[in-house]
């Protein structure tokens, strides 16, 4: 079983990312590439979440993130849960579920028994997200996205770990309700983002961060700096807390080695690889790249 929780003798966790907008909801593809990441050698395997995607035009407020409806996306908890059938090792990472414009004992259950099925092998990630007309079709509120992420966080904890929650919160009303079967844990929580505010709210109520690589090594890294200082002045050891750098391709396995070297040396804890926009044509190409990766790295 992958460990979900950082180390702390200065070795690293290194997983994959699953490159949903190019393998096109081919259910052949997951498996492949789901049993390829564990014979390889990858720690877990990272997937990105999105319930719908949006037409950008003519939208006011407007849509600021990258995807639009052709972009396909498979639940997280669904294919993980079906790839935790068919692997015995690697680690499961959502990276990261978009959780307020979800029910929150609703997400209790499914990571319940994803975990419990898997055999403890599920790390939460969880963020904000940026496409409001998503959170319409779900129900709820975009505006106060961040606000309900915090409670939702100490709501499943609570779900996690008490025998009967009374709960009464400005979002959610549990009213002595109990999650049964529980995990045998209490699921670890990360968080991902890029704003302020998910380092601030991270560094308070999260057991990690997830940096993603969009605008490179070096601005994660003074992010990372940032969210150490907070945790140290909230009296948290910043080498209990995990820190995930998600590597997007740009300048071969030569670059991604140099990044991973220098995300160790900086005390973090999980790098997952990428294989998006790079041209790949077709499961066997990310595959192939990801073997060139595992050679580099020296994960077998």
């Amino acid at each position: 079983m992958a460990d979900s929780t950082p180390r702390v003798d200065g070795d690293i966790q290194i997983g994959a990312v699953y490159p949903q907008i190019e393998l096109g909801g081919d259910p052949h593809a997951v498996r492949r590439f789901g049993k390829a990441v564990e014979e390889l050698g990858f720690d877990y395997l990272l997937a990105y979440d999105h319930v719908l995607g949006a037409v950008h035009a003519d939208r006011t407020p407007r849509l600021t993130g990258p995807y639009t409806e052709h972009d396909p996306f498979h639940d997280p908890f669904v294919m993980f849960a079906y790839l935790a059938a068919i692997t015995e090792r690697i680690g499961f990472a959502t990276g990261v579920l978009i959780l307020p414009q979800r029910q929150t004992a609703l997400v209790a259950r499914q990571a319940a028994d994803l975990d419990l099925l898997s055999g403890g092998r599920l790390r939460l990630g969880v963020g904000v997200g940026w496409n409001h007309v998503e959170y319409d079709a779900l129900g709820q509120a975009f505006r106060t996205r961040g606000a309900r992420q915090e409670e939702q966080i100490d709501l499943l904890r609570r779900l996690f770990t008490e025998p009967v929650v009374d709960f009464s919160g400005r979002f959610d009303r549990i009213e002595r309700a109990a999650l049964v079967p529980k995990p045998a844990r209490s699921i670890p929580i990360w968080l991902g983002g890029a704003a302020e505010a998910a380092l601030e709210r991270a560094a308070r109520i999260g057991d990690g961060f997830m940096f993603f690589g969009q605008n490179g090594i070096e601005h994660a890294l003074e992010s990372w700096k940032r969210l150490r200082d907070r945790l140290t002045d909230l009296g948290r050891a910043p080498e209990e807390f995990g820190a995930e750098y998600v590597a997007l391709p740009r300048g071969g396995i030569d670059r991604l080695t140099a990044e991973v070297a220098a995300w160790r040396a900086a005390g973090g804890s999980h790098v997952s690889v990428a294989t998006m926009s790079q041209g790949l044509d077709g499961v066997e190409a990310h595959i192939e790249y990801l073997a060139s990766a595992a050679r580099a790295l020296e994960l077998s």
